[in-house]
């Protein structure tokens, strides 16, 4: 993995780009949870879905802040999942391997979860985190 030249160790070109690609990762849903910093739910979601199916990519976002919850809430959240893990399952496959990943969070303090699992091949296809529609504060109340 590293080679020496000189007194600098070098890193091999696979591992760069690994390393850059998660740190844009963390960038990105610092961007967008708005505050600027990972609260501790969001870092375990993270780093138990990074864990559990190494994914290509992951984007979290906190949409906590469109939400009834006091600010700095971490409870409602959408993650795109971008795994080879998913090949060749069914959605509700791949959805269950989520849950499974982050049992704790979603039995405590993760009240909704929007997930985008992907296969690599999937997400080509459409390489991006959707949106979700506006909070109507827990009610029914129409949308004019």
């Amino acid at each position: 993995m590293f080679q020496f030249k000189g007194h600098q160790p070098m890193l091999s070109g696979q591992l760069v780009l690994r390393l850059f690609s998660m740190a844009s990762r963390i960038c990105m849903s610092r961007g967008s949870a708005g505050s600027g910093v990972i609260g501790p739910v969001e870092a375990a979601i993270r780093t138990k879905l990074e864990q559990a199916l190494n994914p290509e990519v992951l984007e979290l976002r906190n949409e906590s802040g469109g939400h009834a919850v006091p600010p700095g809430s971490e409870t409602h959240f959408r993650v795109a999942v971008v795994s080879s893990r998913f090949e060749g399952l069914s959605p509700l496959q791949r959805h269950r391997l989520v849950h499974a990943a982050l049992s704790e969070e979603l039995a405590g303090p993760v009240h909704a979860l929007a997930i985008q699992a992907r296969t690599p091949a999937q997400w080509k296809e459409n390489p991006q985190l959707d949106t979700s529609p506006p909070c109507l504060g827990g009610s029914k109340k129409s949308r004019n």
